[in-house]
């Protein structure tokens, strides 16, 4: 979101709480949705509602619920359902009924006045462009926060069936009748897509300045728009809103979502449609060639994060560059003991095994080289990367989470060492933390930009690959897209520099874990689910894949000791096999619960069945 956006949400607020409302709360309560067709920074204020209910999370946490981490925090929510079984209907982290149906029901508010809202009366032509670019924001809104409800409540009842959530497309008011029954799943994501046309429809791709009338769409032009009102609306000052080509990503999710195997048998769409959904998207970047050779590190990349810097090719929608995007936050939660840090989310072995060797195979296979007394050697340069492990040194610290004191005598980041601050599994978080930022006490503090992604390149790479190796294999293309699954995964490995040495120069036998799942669609699939764990990993996606591939959710988190003797400083690796179990059932918790408190509310409302 740029300058333009950020002043426009906070005029909205403003407008919402004025000083008169402030002093005068009763004024409030008698305006009228009539009022806001000549207020328009009332009516934009519903708009800024319905961004402001998205859920999109800054920080890992719902990774602490799943195979791949857990927290040292004696209270955490996610942790909680995982480790101590309290999911509940009544008791769900998870849950986004009030959240984005709140959002839903501003949008259809702004929905009913867009076009009765006088946005800028000098000018016909203006007035058309605000109302297309609003509404196509507003379509595209709700096809989004009702892919969030989908995702945390769709599932099967007890009659058989795949529900979705009730579909409201018009506002709720006194008169309504609340007590709506849910759609099934394959109506909501019919609407979703109608919704995601509608707003392609009416926004551009992307928002850009152009520089001359000619450039103008027919229908403003027709209406009498110049450059320079055009660019007012749809040029880069919006950029960070929804734009045609957020949409189509977004679209590409709720397909993926529809296709996976949770949803597919009753969703309606299948993995060719999401594949090709997803390539759409791609082809507006060059497919492969708009591939990011550096996507993996963005939050490295200290250069392009502060304010006024160029955009990452990486970032298909990020959230904006703002004041409380310059912190330490993230860092102070994360970092080890040692650099300040609490040390908060503590990977597992679970998910250090999962990365290859360099060589590229799996640490399963005998011929990877692989050695267990010394683990971290020749492994795939993306765990250097994303995990902190004994020995790493981060921020000219070498970080000794064994039982023995670092170099100058200190245990501070031993596992265990510290209660509530010390890693439980031999293992702490990298990825997304700054190494120039430092967490200390007031004064001393060191903070940095950081960019938050809503959407990643990668992320819709890998969706592709997902599902267009479900639909045609490894290598097929029947629709002529033009790259397949082995070549998004084949670019994906070749960036994290695997079948590559230390130097980088190719190793004679190449990537040959890679050619060998090419030939098998089974092991190709087991092969991009991990390449999606690794490259997503803490970016609190796990969670939501583990579910709608259908996988097992209980698998209890592993984690490492470390011993060194003292007189001929060889260390000994030893497997923790039972760090925390996972109390989650696979029989019916694949699909998250409708709240108790709905269901014993509306008769109509029927619960996913098993909770």
């Amino acid at each position: 979101m740029k300058t333009r956006h950020i002043i426009l949400y906070f005029i909205g607020l403003l407008a919402l709480c004025s000083c008169d409302d402030m002093f005068e709360p009763a004024k409030e309560n008698f305006r009228q949705l009539d009022d806001m067709a000549n207020e328009s920074d009332y009516a934009h204020g519903l708009l800024m509602y319905g961004y402001g209910s998205l859920p999109y999370i800054r920080t890992t946490q719902t990774d602490v619920a799943t195979d791949d981490a857990v927290s040292n925090a004696k209270s955490n929510a996610f942790m909680e359902i995982a480790a101590y079984g309290s999911w509940q209907s009544d008791n769900d982290p998870l849950s986004q009924w009030v959240g984005c149906k709140g959002g839903i029901q501003y949008v259809n508010l702004f929905l009913t006045i867009v076009d009765k809202t006088k946005w800028a009366p000098s000018a016909e032509s203006k007035q058309q462009m605000f109302i297309d670019r609003l509404s196509g924001e507003a379509y595209g809104l709700r096809a989004l926060l009702y892919y969030y409800l989908l995702q945390a409540h769709g599932g099967y009842a007890d009659d058989g069936i795949l529900y979705g959530v009730p579909l409201l497309t018009q506002p709720e008011d006194g008169s309504s009748d609340f007590n709506q029954p849910r759609a099934t799943f394959a109506e909501c994501i019919k609407q979703c897509f109608a919704d995601c046309d509608k707003a392609l429809s009416l926004l551009p791709m992307t928002y850009e300045d152009i520089f001359s009338d000619d450039e103008i769409p027919a229908k403003y032009r027709e209406l009498g728009a110049n450059y320079s009102s055009f660019n007012l609306v749809f040029g880069n000052k919006s950029e960070g809103l929804i734009s045609g080509k957020i949409v189509e990503a977004v679209k590409a999710q709720i397909a993926l979502l529809a296709a996976s195997p949770a949803f597919r048998e009753q969703s309606g769409v299948s993995s060719a449609e999401a594949a090709t959904l997803c390539a759409n998207v791609l082809k507006r970047i060059g497919g492969l060639e708009g591939f990011d050779p550096t996507g993996n590190i963005w939050y490295k990349n200290s250069s392009k994060l502060g304010p006024g810097s160029a955009e990452m090719p990486e970032i298909l929608w990020r959230e904006s560059r703002e004041d409380g995007h310059n912190n330490s936050s993230q860092e102070g939660e994360n970092y080890p003991p040692s650099l300040y840090g609490t040390g908060r989310v503590n990977p597992s072995q679970n998910l250090v095994d999962a990365f290859p060797m360099r060589n590229g195979l799996p640490i399963t296979d005998p011929a990877s080289g692989y050695n267990p007394q010394d683990p971290y050697v020749n492994r795939d340069p993306r765990l250097n990367d994303y995990i902190i492990y004994n020995g790493s040194t981060f921020r000219r610290i070498d970080v000794i989470t064994g039982n023995y004191p670092n170099s100058k005598g200190e245990y501070l980041d031993n596992r265990n060492n510290k209660d509530n601050y010390s890693t439980r599994t031999g293992y702490y978080l990298k990825k997304l933390l700054r190494d120039d930022v430092s967490p200390t006490a007031s004064g001393s503090e060191i903070k940095q930009w950081h960019i938050y992604p809503r959407i990643r390149y990668t992320e819709i790479f890998l969706a592709f690959a997902e599902a267009a190796n479900d639909a045609w294999g490894p290598k097929g293309d029947p629709t002529g897209i033009g790259f397949t699954a082995y070549d998004v995964i084949k670019a994906i490995r070749e960036r994290a520099g695997l079948g590559t040495n230390e130097i980088g120069q190719p190793l004679p036998e190449g990537d040959a874990y890679l050619e060998e799942c090419a030939g098998d669609q089974t092991k190709m699939t087991n092969l991009i689910r991990n390449e999606r764990r690794i490259e997503l990993c803490f970016e609190n996606k796990r969670f939501w894949d583990l579910r709608r591939w259908m996988l097992p959710l209980n698998e209890t988190i592993r984690g490492m000791q470390i011993d060194r003797d003292d007189e001929t400083g060889a260390l000994t690796y030893t497997i923790i096999p039972d760090i925390e179990k996972r109390e989650f059932d696979n029989s019916y918790q694949w699909y998250g619960p409708i709240p108790k408190s709905e269901v014993l509310k509306w008769s109509n409302l029927k619960q996913n069945r098993g909770w």
